[in-house]
């Protein structure tokens, strides 16, 4: 029984709980590779253990991570993969409204496994037109519906027939009439499309694709049966889709203290784009600022909070707990913590301002804790164990540069010296404020271009593997350090976490060291 007793008096002379462990050290600012975690007795496996967090009553997720609302890093695509594996994306505000709105509307509407704009060819086109979009865009495929100027459905051009030998053929006389294709409306998908298209494959032997209309007969999306069963299998893996009550994928949008000619809060403006938002089902609503201890930031909440009672507000960001409170009284629900720590952002060079994180976090855990909302570590992160360590003291981590280099981030990919790379910057760089982000660190779209130091850089990320590899890597290592704790779930990683301080030498000695390395961990 001697596993499970209190840790020994020793033990709690050097490993120290959080109140013990930061107020000790209050005149010192600490980040994650300043501290580590005690290990502790523990009965579970990390397999066993549960990420899943809840934000807000109406906002849980599988996993407790966010990608940053930065816009080399979550656009739709990010947004999709992310929730599809269980986090949350927060699609940025650096581009027009409408678009976000669009932005928004894809991911909302993303039906897991329905191509919903599928590549589709006229019936007057001739096979060797379909021949050259195959090479000129590299499909893998050469089956396609034939639809007209109204996306009505006229037939379905087959595989076997787009070869060169058919060039000068027309499609209308190779394709498959419309009497012939099998069809299903989409009001007959319900909630569990995934399962209508199962049957259907399995009732229709030798059909592998099945096209969805609605009551016009215009097309409106494609299944595959490789796509299905892909799906059927994904249903067994570690990382589950993270939705809301009407089975569809969770999704959240930026939004910033938009100013009129004036200088004054354009709450009409911003109203609008908020109700337009709510009606796309938007999830929950971040407002995205470098200071969000300021009256814009306050007068933004408090001004969507009585206009939109029940909708989840994130905003920030924040390093102490005055500013914690100051948003928890304007009405937001969840709170992001930090100022600077991010490898892109240059606001404690700039401006001599911010926290280390893992100081801020404790700070504002506490504040948070009396005033019933929840912090989100936002920077900083560059590893899985920075992870843990945040999680100690957070309900989540908001994550930019691990994500930045996956294909589903936006930007192009650009090849140096036989390697792969993407851009990513900061959201204060002089380049992303050009681009809209200036009222993020309180500059009109005028001021941007006169802005004496901008407050982030421009730099290229190591393009990296899909979201799906680096989510379910990233979720181990989550596991493994609450395994190594004895915790069950997020709250008790909370509840157990011991600290201790870290030498130079020991930050040295916690990473491969003294070899020379041949094959890197990840």
């Amino acid at each position: 029984m001697a596993a499970t007793s209190p840790p020994t008096s020793l033990d709690g002379v050097f490993y120290k709980p959080a109140d013990d462990f930061f107020r000790e050290h209050a005149g010192l600012a600490l980040t994650y590779d300043d501290v580590t975690l005690a290990t502790l007795y523990s009965d579970i496996l990390p397999r066993e253990t549960n990420l899943e967090t809840e934000l807000h009553e109406r906002l849980r997720l599988r996993i407790p991570v966010i990608s940053a609302d930065m816009d080399t890093v979550t656009e739709a695509p990010m947004a999709i993969a992310m929730a599809l594996h269980g986090g949350l994306g927060l699609i940025h505000c650096n581009l027009p409204e409408a678009e976000q709105l669009s932005q928004v509307s894809r991911v909302k509407n993303n039906v897991h496994g329905l191509i919903q704009e599928p590549i589709k060819v006229t019936a007057n086109q001739c096979i060797g037109d379909v021949l050259t979009l195959v090479e000129k865009r590299g499909f893998g495929f050469r089956t396609f519906p034939v639809v007209d100027e109204k996306d009505t459905l006229l037939g379905l051009l087959p595989g076997h027939t787009v070869r060169p030998r058919y060039a000068s053929t027309q499609v209308a006389q190779a394709m498959t009439p419309r009497s012939q294709v099998q069809t299903i409306n989409v009001r007959e998908l319900g909630n569990n499309p995934i399962a209508r298209a199962d049957q259907f494959f399995n009732e229709h032997i030798g059909i592998h694709k099945l096209l969805v209309v609605d009551d016009q007969d215009r097309l409106c999306g494609l299944f595959t049966i490789s796509d299905i069963e892909r799906i059927a299998q994904e249903r067994h893996a570690q990382l589950k889709p993270a939705r809301d009550a009407n089975f569809r994928l969770l999704c959240g949008a930026a939004v910033t203290a938009t100013r009129n000619s004036t200088g004054e809060l354009d709450r009409d403006r911003i109203l609008l784009h908020i109700g337009g938002l709510v009606e796309r089902g938007v999830d929950v609503v971040a407002v995205s600022t470098a200071h969000g201890f300021s009256k814009g930031v306050g007068d933004t909440v408090r001004l969507i909070r009585e206009n939109f009672p029940d909708l989840p507000i994130i905003a920030g960001n924040v390093t102490s707990g005055a500013g914690v409170e100051y948003l928890a009284d304007s009405g937001a629900n969840i709170i992001k913590v930090g100022q600077g720590p991010g490898s892109i952002c240059t606001t404690r060079v700039v401006a001599g301002v911010g926290i280390p994180q893992l100081t801020a976090l404790y700070v504002c855990a506490k504040a948070a804790e009396e005033k019933g909302v929840r912090i989100l570590a936002d920077g900083g992160i560059t590893k899985s164990g920075d992870i843990v360590k945040a999680l100690t003291l957070s309900h989540g981590v908001i994550c930019g540069g691990l994500l930045a280099g996956c294909p589903e981030a936006p930007g192009q990919i650009m090849e140096i010296n036989g390697k792969l790379y993407k851009q990513y910057r900061g959201m204060g760089s002089l380049a992303a404020m050009q681009a809209g982000s200036a009222a993020r660190y309180g500059h009109t779209s005028k001021d941007s271009v006169r802005k004496v130091a901008a407050e982030g850089v421009e730099a290229l990320k190591e393009v990296s593997p899909p979201l799906d590899i680096v989510l379910t890597q990233l979720a181990g290592g989550i596991q493994s350090g609450m395994g190594y704790l004895g915790a069950p779930d997020l709250a008790a990683l909370r509840e157990k976490a011991r600290y201790i301080q870290v030498s130079p030498a020991g930050q040295r000695e916690s990473v491969p060291h003294d070899i020379v390395e041949v094959k890197t961990g990840n």
